[in-house]
């Protein structure tokens, strides 16, 4: 079947015709292109001008990070936004950081991801039942967009969501993360909630458009360094996500 485009709510382009990897390889080529928020894109560039020690004589990625994962996934798992000298070094979500660790670790305990260590873009490692994506898709200075940032960085989520049509089970690391999959969802035509679920860890929320919402703290160093979030507490989150979805326990 031959491509065609068509405009939708709020001027989204959607793209139909060759499945769901045609559409993720389109919004990646828009995300790496994208030139919305000068500030970020300043920060980032002067990240990678200055680098850091542990990485010195590295070229950084310093664009736009675009998602990362299986067109089929039946998980999708929302971060905040690439770390300064993590995703925007590497050019790969959650990739070269502490935090890409935690989560490719128990990706890959999961039967999810090929490696447990995400090095960089080119490195050989797939996914295989989840996609990573982000509310943001540069890093912000402090972890901190702003929130017209966030609102020029929904469109990449929202016409992911629409792609990924197999996902069973949306996770999402931290409220920023919660709050973008809540307005996302708002955007492709699916009413609010009454009252809206609170965000809390390992909290699920079943949704009337079928699948379920699952909550975690984030796996910054922040949460990881101070006991906020365990490995036991991460774990069991990707263990509850299994079993939401339907699929079997883990052999062991």
């Amino acid at each position: 079947m031959d491509e065609f485009v068509t405009t939708g709510k709020k001027g989204i382009i959607q793209r139909h015709g060759h499945g769901a990897m045609s559409e993720i390889e389109a919004i990646a080529t828009d995300v790496i292109a994208c030139g919305r928020c000068p500030r970020l894109r300043a920060h980032c560039a002067e990240i990678a001008r200055v680098g850091k020690k542990a990485h010195r004589g590295e070229t950084y990625w310093a664009r736009p990070v675009p998602g990362f994962g299986d067109p089929e996934a039946w998980l999708l798992v929302i971060g905040l936004a690439p770390g300064a000298h993590g995703a925007n070094r590497t050019g790969r979500m959650f990739t070269g950081d502490r935090s890409g660790e935690w989560l490719y670790g128990e990706l890959h305990r999961q039967g999810l991801a090929s490696s447990p260590r995400s090095v960089r873009r080119d490195d050989g490692l797939t996914l295989r039942g989840a996609y990573i994506s982000a509310a943001a898709r540069c890093a912000p200075p402090d972890n901190k967009p702003t929130l017209e940032e966030l609102n020029h960085c929904r469109e990449y989520l929202i016409r992911e969501m629409a792609a990924l049509h197999g996902v069973r089970v949306r996770l999402v690391l931290g409220r920023i993360a919660f709050d973008a999959f809540w307005k996302a969802r708002r955007e492709l035509g699916f009413p609010d909630m009454k009252p809206r679920p609170e965000f809390g860890h390992a909290r699920s929320v079943p949704l009337p458009e079928g699948g379920v919402l699952l909550s975690s703290y984030h796996p910054s160093q922040q949460n990881t360094s101070t006991g906020k979030l365990t490995p036991r507490m991460w774990r069991a989150v990707f263990d509850k996500a299994r079993a939401l979805a339907g699929i079997g326990p883990l052999a062991l």
